[in-house]
């Protein structure tokens, strides 16, 4: 059970104009930059396997947007403190290599969606969240994590040879960033990539646009989806978002900050923008550290400001939706798979390094990953689950014997 944590004053408007700052303002739009950079061409190569309309998938982005800025905005106003949300990338590319692989509808894929905002309500309204997680076995939860992300960091390189010159130069503007501009790396790649590619005389033309709207769709419910999708994703939402954005809130400062709502109302955000399309929303990991670091102000006090920028700036891009998705979609789909991978290599690095960093359960945890990152399917069930289970049984007999 969480002790209580002292509570915040009611913010006003008096507060905001005292603390509002240009740094703080800055590093929120910084967040956003490289957040949507890092994960919106992944999010368009999903849509594209699904199959879905131009309509829908604008749908997915602007509710995605808006149950970030929405949630984020108030939990940032109501606790005073830099509460960055966002959508989970490992999320979403567990649900692109659904759609890749073809073995859900996108009716059922929304029913998965609904399951995990359920089931993640429900960890953050009974208080469960922190004895779940403590549960899980790091090496597993790291493993599964980076299976999941592999294959997209492959594919980034798979995509040189069908368009040498634009993907090329990504790959090289992005392995310069890592030295000299690390946290522009990727937005660099992603200008590359597009200036390239119209230099190529590749880029498409400019479908879509006008301004993000929203598209109901009824969800669909089946056992396969459970197994499949809802299950895994809530495991890797759990383990690369929430748990890591609570340690980010806490490392800058911030341990006041109670757990439980803002896994509850990341849980209630997702279960309402699901229908339209939303995979998750949830707390912001790594550009977390952006908004509630020392460069969105020296004083921590003052940081919060930061979390209503981002939270401002993630609506305009959902205003904006139809010109964002029109865009990314002009450009060749090698582009877009290898902004997807360059975009994830970091955070791939990270899971194999914690994953395999314990001898002890190191051969459970790479027997995750490669099940993982096979894309197995079997008795339509998907390979994050199968890895989950080959690795953890691994893991239950070794710890036994």
């Amino acid at each position: 059970m969480e002790l209580p944590m002292p509570s915040t004053p009611p913010t006003t408007l008096h507060d905001l104009r005292r603390d509002a700052s240009a740094s703080a303002v800055t590093a929120g739009f910084v967040a956003v930059v490289v957040g949507a950079a890092s994960s919106i061409g992944l999010l368009v190569g999903a849509a594209r396997d699904f199959g879905l309309s131009h309509g829908q998938t604008v749908s997915w982005v602007l509710s995605c947007y808006l149950a970030i800025s929405v949630s984020g905005a108030a939990l940032t106003w109501r606790h005073r403190a830099p509460v960055k949300m966002a959508w989970t990338t490992p999320g979403l590319a567990l649900v692109a290599s659904v759609a890749a692989a073809g073995t859900l509808s996108y009716a059922e894929v929304l029913g998965a969606y609904v399951l995990s905002a359920l089931i993640m309500t429900g960890l953050g309204v009974s208080g469960a969240f922190e004895r779940v997680t403590s549960r899980l076995p790091p090496a597993l939860a790291n493993a599964l994590l980076a299976g999941v992300l592999l294959p997209f960091v492959l594919g980034a390189f798979r995509a040189l040879p069908q368009a040498p010159l634009p993907v090329g130069g990504m790959i090289a503007v992005f392995l310069a960033g890592r030295v000299w501009f690390a946290r522009w790396a990727v937005p660099a790649a992603l200008l590359a990539g597009a200036g390239l590619s119209l230099a190529a005389g590749a880029v498409g033309p400019l479908t879509g646009g006008g301004l993000g709207t929203l598209v109901w769709t009824p969800p669909a419910f089946s056992l396969s989806a459970v197994l499949t999708l809802a299950l895994p994703m809530t495991v890797l939402t759990l383990a690369s978002q929430q748990l890591p954005g609570v340690a980010v809130l806490r490392a800058c400062g911030f341990a006041r900050v109670p757990t439980s709502p803002l896994i509850t109302w990341s849980g209630l955000a997702s279960l309402l923008s699901a229908p339209f399309g939303a995979h998750t929303t949830n707390l912001a990991a790594i550009t977390a550290a952006i908004a509630a670091g020392e460069e969105a102000h020296p004083d921590p006090n003052r940081r919060w400001v930061a979390g209503l920028s981002a939270a401002l700036f993630y609506l305009l891009l959902g205003v904006f939706a139809g010109w964002v998705v029109g865009a990314v979609g002009a450009v060749p789909a090698p582009v877009v798979a290898a902004l997807a991978g360059l975009a994830l290599v970091s955070t791939t690095l990270s899971s194999v390094t914690a994953a395999l960093g314990d001898e002890r359960g190191r051969e459970a945890a790479f027997l995750t990953l490669a099940v993982t990152a096979s894309g197995l399917s079997f008795l339509g069930i998907g390979s994050a689950v199968w890895g989950l289970a080959l690795g953890g049984g691994l893991l239950w007999l070794t710890g036994r014997r």
